[in-house]
């Protein structure tokens, strides 16, 4: 007897955008560049370009150093207004996260989300269904939904925790539950999906939601970390969901290309 799903909760990278494999050292010098291009038409006194880069990179890998050693994760955005204030340009807050913007961008331009992904979320919240997203980044969240937005996913997706704005990191399940307190639902009728065993499923399991590994190519095995489902793409979550509710939103609703 399974407990009726009430929320779907879903990783983001390589879960609902796909990013594949970029090189983030090329991706980090394109963000930095615009980023350096945008201050440079505003009139503000900068270093070199390569100084200003290394400048950023030696500050992100600190961070991220640090974050690994203390398990909470850094905000990007407050670096970011700390690395400018040493080179005395103060930034207000809409102008750094127009600057994280222009630092992401490059990888937002990778990005590719699945033919029936928009299908898939559209349906589950047609059947009444909170969705949302728990991510691991240091991203300022409002960077993040602006590229949502332009996904045309943000609609879908009403609960949306970043670990850069509570500070927990996946597989801590502290993050879960604080979607689910937002959603408000239990662990038992909640589904999350993810692609990463150590984070996702991990976190999922400890936290005591109903844990789906999306793998599209079968390549992922462990012992220790057991997912509850399997699938290799989101159009099966459907059948998941039938399953434990006995509603008629079936995989086969949904073509390849929807």
């Amino acid at each position: 007897m399974h407990d009726r799903i009430k929320g779907v909760l879903f990783d983001l990278g390589e879960t609902l955008l796909n990013y594949g494999q970029v090189d983030m050292t090329r991706m980090f010098k394109a963000g930095a560049r615009q980023a350096y291009k945008h201050l440079e038409r505003a009139g503000h006194r900068l270093p070199s370009f390569e100084r200003y880069h290394l400048q950023q990179h030696v500050v992100v890998r600190w961070s991220y150093l640090k974050s690994a050693i203390t398990r909470r994760e850094f905000d990007s955005l407050a670096a970011l207004v700390r690395l400018h204030a040493g080179m005395r340009i103060e930034l207000s807050r809409e102008e750094a996260l127009e600057l994280a913007w222009l630092w992401y961008r490059p990888l937002s331009r990778a990005a590719v989300v699945d033919p029936d992904t928009r299908e898939v979320l559209r349906r589950l919240q047609q059947a009444g269904l909170a969705l949302g997203l728990v991510s691991n980044t240091f991203l300022p969240g409002e960077v993040l939904d602006r590229h949502l937005e332009k996904e045309g996913l943000l609609r879908f997706l009403p609960i949306r925790v970043y670990s850069s704005r509570v500070c927990h990191r996946k597989p801590d399940p502290r993050i879960f539950r604080i979607a689910m307190e937002r959603g408000k639902l239990q662990p038992a009728e909640t589904l999350f999906v993810g692609d990463s065993l150590k984070a996702d499923i991990r976190g999922a399991n400890r936290a005591g939601v109903v844990s789906v590994l999306k793998d599209p190519f079968d390549e992922y095995r462990s012992r220790r970390i057991v997912p509850r489902y399997r699938i290799r793409r989101l159009r099966e979550l459907l059948d998941i969901v039938a399953e434990h509710n006995g509603d008629q939103i079936t995989a086969e609703r949904v073509s390849p290309g929807s």
